[in-house]
C-alpha cells in the first residue's frame, strides 16, 4: 500500500482553473498579428508545455521573442481573469482546501506569476498556499522535475511526501521524475500515453471525483497551525 504523504503540489492551468480555451485563443490572436493563421495543432502543442512561450514565438517568423509572447499573452490573461472569465473547474477549490485540512499546499506551474497570482487571488487560494512556483522561477520546464523539487523545497518536506495533482502528461512525467506520487485528472478524459499510463498513483475524471482519492493518500495533521502566510 502506498504510504500516506504530508504535502500536496497541485499544476494550475486545466488542472485546478478552465483556461483550456482562453490561452489558446489568446495565442492565436497574438500570432495573427504577426500572419500565423492558427491551426488546431497549435492548440495541441500549448497543453503542458512549459516552453509554451518559445513555441507561440516560433509561429511568428522571428518577428518576436519569447519575452515578447509572455508580455503580451499574459496581459490579456489578465483582462480575462478581471471579467470574470477563468474560472475554478468544478470540485478545484475544494480539493484545495481538502489538501490544507492535511498539510502544506503548493501550486508547480508553467504559467507566468502575474497570471497565476491573479487568478489565485480570485478564487480566495491565496492564503492556503505555502510555495507558488511559476514559469519564470525554473529554468527546465516540465516534464523536467525541477517545478516540483522546488515547490517541495518551499514546502519544506521531501518530495517523496509529496502527491502531486497533474492533467497533463508532460506534467506527470514532471513530478514521477521528482520523485512524488500523482493523481492524474487528465483533461477532458483524455487517454494518457502508454509509457506514463503506469506511473501516477491514481486517476480521477475531474477534480470532485478527485476528492476521496486525495484524502486517501495524505496523512491527516492533528491541528491547523493557524494562518500562514503564503511563499510566493
Amino acid at each position: 500500500m502506498t504510504r500516506p504523504g504530508t504535502a500536496t503540489v497541485f499544476d494550475l492551468d486545466d488542472t485546478l482553473v478552465d483556461t483550456a480555451g482562453h490561452w489558446p485563443r489568446v495565442c492565436a490572436r497574438f500570432t495573427a498579428r504577426h500572419g500565423h493563421r492558427w491551426q488546431p495543432e497549435d492548440t495541441t502543442a500549448l497543453h503542458g508545455n512549459g516552453h509554451w512561450a518559445g513555441y507561440v514565438a516560433g509561429l511568428c517568423g522571428g518577428a518576436v521573442n519569447a519575452a515578447d509572447v509572455v508580455d503580451a499573452c499574459t496581459t490579456e490573461m489578465l483582462q480575462e481573469c478581471a471579467a470574470g472569465r477563468v474560472r475554478a473547474l468544478p470540485g478545484a477549490v475544494e480539493l484545495v482546501l481538502e489538501a490544507w485540512r492535511h498539510g502544506p499546499v503548493g501550486v508547480a506551474t508553467a504559467s507566468p506569476r502575474r497570471f497565476v497570482t491573479a487568478v489565485l487571488d480570485s478564487l480566495g487560494l491565496l492564503e492556503h498556499l505555502d510555495a507558488v512556483v511559476c514559469g519564470e522561477d525554473v529554468v527546465r520546464a516540465k516534464p523536467a522535475p525541477d517545478a516540483y523539487l522546488r515547490a517541495a523545497a518551499g514546502l519544506r518536506v521531501v518530495p517523496s511526501d509529496c502527491l502531486a495533482v497533474e492533467d497533463s502528461p508532460h506534467g506527470i512525467r514532471s513530478a514521477a521524475a521528482a520523485g512524488m506520487r500523482v493523481l492524474a485528472i487528465p483533461r477532458h478524459g483524455m487517454r494518457l500515453p502508454a509509457d506514463i499510463a503506469s506511473l501516477p498513483a491514481a486517476h480521477a475524471r475531474t477534480a470532485t471525483d478527485a476528492l476521496p482519492l486525495l484524502s486517501r493518500f495524505l496523512t491527516p495533521r492533528p491541528a491547523l497551525a493557524g494562518n500562514r502566510s503564503p511563499v510566493l
